[in-house]
């Protein structure tokens, strides 16, 4: 027996509408990549993205077309993701940082017709534009004064096919299972992977993480959206904020410390999203500055781990509290949120609540994850055993684009590549990517946890620990550091601040300072290079 309730096709334009119906006056405010602030309401979003959505059908754009955008977090860039689902086609996020190889695979693999470019990108773009059979127009995401000379007659203004059109569309009637977004992982080994989105995944994890055990986020919210756009869908903010009509701060390309500052100020920003490196930057220009944020109140941090040193800080300086979260293209990507149980004790104190916080937190509904050992046997969730983490769910990938082959076992959970411990009370912990756990002596040792206590040390700006190969013990932790600018390596007084936290075989055989630490293309330490560096480092230097 079916149920007797209202049916709709899902596009995930309807969320935009949603906002522009019944949050009209809000404000979406840029700081554009031409310079200066600019400001529009929901409103007034929606009829451009209507605009948009009607030049793109004059350009031939189709349902399941793939149509790329590499731009920054501005309003331009969001009304093209609803214009372009509204027409049913796939908006494939190109992320700027990854090398003009990769790039130049993605836009083939994805067969992009369009791309949406911001002028920053622009010679980006004409570099590879001989090397992209499929593309057929490009759109620079600017107004007539700041267009480029000389450009082909396929590549238009932005501001210029928006002129004169209709501020309504007939947008496209989709299934929710239609595709909607195309992401790609990162490619740290191989090609990049597509994870292709659909309109009822997208729903589904705007709801999730808005929730209030996740990012609680409504109407009465001023949120800085400093993730990219090209990071994961912006971790799902560019939908779930329409939905819930919070007004949408975005950086554009000025995600420096002071440019950051101002604006979480002058627009009063309670909420904001980011990586640890941007956070870095804003906690250097506060510190150095005297500044202060009296509006934040939450910030969350993702991407990779948030350092215990960072937690403390927001806290203990700004009075601002640093919410955990964990994810992966592969799951839209919210998977967790680091938000106390009402099921469990409340923290005895503050250091027991940081030892909290740096946990990545719990499961919202709408996944499900289990840790396993290497014989896929269920562990227990203890705190302390750990194995490697699998996951679930309606916004988490089934395969990749492309593939014929599932990317699930056999019993439909997704293996993350992590080891983690899970707790009674769910709250989930990462020890270490698969790949990046050292093996000493049949014992496992966690490189991200040596990390992080690493950059608590004053002296140090990035760390990166590897398993290096040991004639007796198979591998043994080094440890690279890069100093804090003026700053020598003193290994003795890192070693010592370890020494605290770790039993004496955990720590690093060596401790090795480096110019700097590679970071891949969504701001995660890279660790390939440092392999093939340092792998053999204590062979060649014994003890």
């Amino acid at each position: 027996m079916r149920g007797l309730m209202q049916s709709s096709s899902i596009n995930l334009v309807s969320l935009l509408e949603h906002a522009s119906r019944w949050h009209g006056n809000q404000e979406v405010v840029s700081n554009t990549v031409e310079g200066g602030m600019h400001r529009q309401t929901y409103r007034e979003t929606w009829q451009r993205t209507a605009q948009l959505g009607n030049a793109l059908a004059e350009l031939g754009v189709k349902k399941g077309d793939r149509i790329g955008t590499m731009a920054w977090n501005t309003y331009r860039h969001l009304e093209s993701w609803f214009a372009i689902m509204g027409r049913g086609a796939v908006a494939h996020t190109l992320n700027p940082r990854l090398f003009p190889e990769q790039l130049i695979y993605i836009v083939n693999h994805a067969e992009d017709q369009i791309i949406l470019v911001d002028l920053t990108f622009v010679p980006l773009i004409q570099a590879l534009a001989d090397k992209l059979p499929t593309l057929k127009h490009v759109i620079v995401m600017t107004g007539p004064e700041h267009m480029p000379d000389d450009l082909p007659d396929n590549w238009h203004c932005y501001e210029s096919l928006l002129e004169g059109r209709a501020q309504s569309c007939e947008w496209e009637q989709v299934d929710g299972d239609d595709a909607s977004s195309l992401c790609y992982t990162s490619g740290t080994t191989g090609n990049p992977k597509g994870v292709l989105y659909s309109h009822i995944s997208n729903v589904l994890h705007a709801y999730g993480a808005t929730s209030k055990d996740a990012m609680n986020v409504g109407s009465a919210d001023r949120v800085m959206m400093v993730v990219p756009m090209f990071h994961a869908n912006s971790w799902g903010l560019a939908f779930g904020l329409p939905m819930v009509g919070a007004r949408m701060v975005m950086p554009g390309p000025h995600m420096d410390g002071a440019s950051m500052a101002a604006m979480l100020n002058d627009e009063r920003c309670n909420f904001a999203a980011a990586v640890p490196t941007v956070w870095s930057m804003l906690l250097d220009h506060l510190r150095s500055t005297g500044g202060s944020l009296p509006d934040l109140k939450e910030v969350v941090i993702g991407g990779s781990a948030a350092p215990r040193s960072m937690i403390e800080a927001f806290d203990k300086e700004f009075d601002v509290a640093v919410l955990h979260a964990w994810g992966m293209t592969e799951m839209s990507p919210l998977g967790t949120v680091n938000r106390v149980s009402g099921s469990m004790p409340l923290p005895a104190g503050p250091d027991e609540a940081y030892d909290l916080s740096c946990k990545q937190g719990r499961v919202p509904f709408g996944v499900d994850m289990e840790i396993v050992d290497d014989d896929h046997n269920t562990l227990p969730h203890d705190g302390q055993t750990f194995g490697r983490l699998l996951v679930r769910g309606p916004w988490i990938v089934e395969r990749y684009y492309g593939e014929t082959e599932s990317a699930l076992d056999e019993n439909g959970w997704f293996d993350t590549g992590d080891i983690a411990t899970i707790d009674e009370y769910g709250f989930m912990n990462i020890t270490d990517r698969a790949k990046d756990v050292i093996k000493s002596g049949g014992e496992w040792i966690s490189s991200a946890d040596l990390e992080n206590a690493a950059i608590a040390h004053p002296d140090v700006a990035l760390a990166a620990c590897i398993g290096a190969t040991h004639p007796k013990w198979d591998e043994r932790p080094v440890l690279l550091v890069q100093m804090a600018e003026g700053k020598n390596l003193d290994a003795g007084s890192i070693l010592t601040l370890l020494a605290e936290q770790f039993a004496r075989w955990q720590l690093p055989d060596a401790i090795l300072p480096v110019d700097s630490i590679p970071l891949t293309a969504t701001g995660k330490i890279d660790k390939k290079p440092l392999r093939a560096e340092y792998q053999n480092y204590l062979l060649d230097n014994p003890s």
